[in-house]
């Protein structure tokens, strides 16, 4: 149930972008991160190229793309290496999506307490709970 929040900038113009970005993250997000798309909330949100700036200069100025992406997920829900190879796979889906990038184009997964994060009013820590005592193995005497 990640929150994502993508901010790009780019000079490629398509009615679809926003939505192509959105469906590129939803489907990378499941692939190699295993959330559910169903429950997968994402924002997009563009950026003039002349009011970002890296390096010093405007990405307008150096003809560049970038973005920012930053998913909340979970606490504990994934391993080092799945997120190593998700901030990889999406840095390259984004290039493709949005021409050259700049380098200083970035990701965060910020790993989130589960008591502290949920969506329609619970928690993931007492939706966990609640999954546990519903499937909970009955006894051998019941």
């Amino acid at each position: 149930m990640p929150l994502i929040t993508v901010t790009y900038s780019t000079s490629r113009q398509s009615p679809s972008l926003k939505s192509d970005i959105a469906a590129a993250v939803s489907e990378l997000t499941a692939k190699i991160l295993h959330k559910d798309p169903k429950v997968t909330a994402i924002i997009v949100k563009s950026a003039d190229a002349a009011d970002w700036f890296a390096g010093g200069k405007s990405l307008a100025e150096q003809n560049l793309a970038s973005f920012w992406l930053d998913v909340h997920v979970t606490e504990g829900t994934n391993t080092k290496d799945e997120k190593a190879a998700y901030l990889a796979a999406m840095f390259k889906r984004m290039g493709e999506l949005l021409g050259p990038l700049h380098t200083e184009s970035y990701l965060h997964v910020d790993e989130v307490k589960g008591d502290a994060y949920g969506f329609g009013g619970l928690s993931q820590e007492r939706r966990y709970i609640a999954n546990k005592l519903a499937v909970a193995p009955q006894s051998a005497a019941a």
